[in-house]
């Protein structure tokens, strides 16, 4: 089955920080297969300089957020429209970060997914329990929430086109990881979920504080799709590691 290596860089880097991430990435990568599908979400600023000096490398650039709306009078939003004209294939929603600190909801979220469906992009939906949620055994009750939220403008043929990605909110930027045994509860949950209620299997990608030294174990559950990544998608050497270690289970 086919593997994801996904990289938020979410607000950092500079323009003049890509060439460095390029030229240190291709230091330890390796993949010939094409079995592993390979991008990074960038700030938007940074899309249509990281897509030139991406191009040539099979690293695709994707965006990290997108409004509803097509056009009007919102501030400092970003269209669809946009990310079209920059020619985005793949978007984020529904991350952690924009749940909390700019407190999205299902109902925008759900908005959102159907828009970029729409409009043809794939898009990495997130989800995922906060610690306090998991101390109170909600992390199943959690998960199906805003699932069901979160799809319930999309037909079934769309929501095929969707990558979920299990981040488990107290593991993100905190140096935690779910124990191998942890992610994988949580992604046969999903996978069943999807199964049983929409009759599709999407690839489930984890994320929370993967590094290349956390990152074998998880990956190497069928379950588990690939990695959507912070931190360690910042540096292009660490970020290609993790490619190498998703091709031992690609090849085996």
């Amino acid at each position: 089955m086919k593997k994801f290596i996904f990289g938020n860089w979410k607000m950092n880097m500079l323009k003049g920080d890509i060439k460095k991430w390029r030229d240190d990435f291709l230091k330890e990568y390796s993949d010939k297969s094409g079995k592993i599908e390979v991008a990074v979400f960038v700030p938007f600023t940074h899309i249509s300089y990281a897509k030139r000096i991406l191009s040539k490398i099979n690293v695709e650039v994707g965006a990290q957020n997108m409004y509803f709306e097509e056009k009007g009078a919102f501030t400092g939003e970003i269209s669809p429209l946009h990310l079209k004209d920059l020619k985005v294939k793949r978007v984020i929603i529904g991350h952690s970060e924009r749940r909390k600190i700019f407190k999205e909801d299902d109902d925008l979220l759900a908005k959102k997914l159907k828009k970029a469906i729409e409009f043809g992009f794939e898009p990495v939906f997130c989800v995922g329990e906060t610690l306090e949620e998991r101390e109170k055994g909600e992390i199943e009750k959690v998960l199906e929430i805003q699932i069901r939220e979160g799809f319930k403008f999309l037909q079934k043929e769309e929501i095929k086109k969707i990558i979920i990605a299990y981040e488990p909110v107290w593991a993100i930027g905190t140096g935690r990881v779910a124990t191998p045994d942890e992610a994988l509860l949580a992604h046969k949950f999903i996978i069943e979920f999807m199964e049983n209620n929409y009759g599709v299997r999407v690839p489930v990608l984890y994320g929370g504080s993967i590094t290349p030294e956390n990152f074998d174990p998880l990956i190497s559950k069928e379950e588990i799709s690939g990695g959507l990544v912070g931190g360690t998608s910042l540096k292009g050497d660490l970020f290609a590691k993790l490619i190498k270690i998703a091709l031992n289970y690609i090849l085996c």
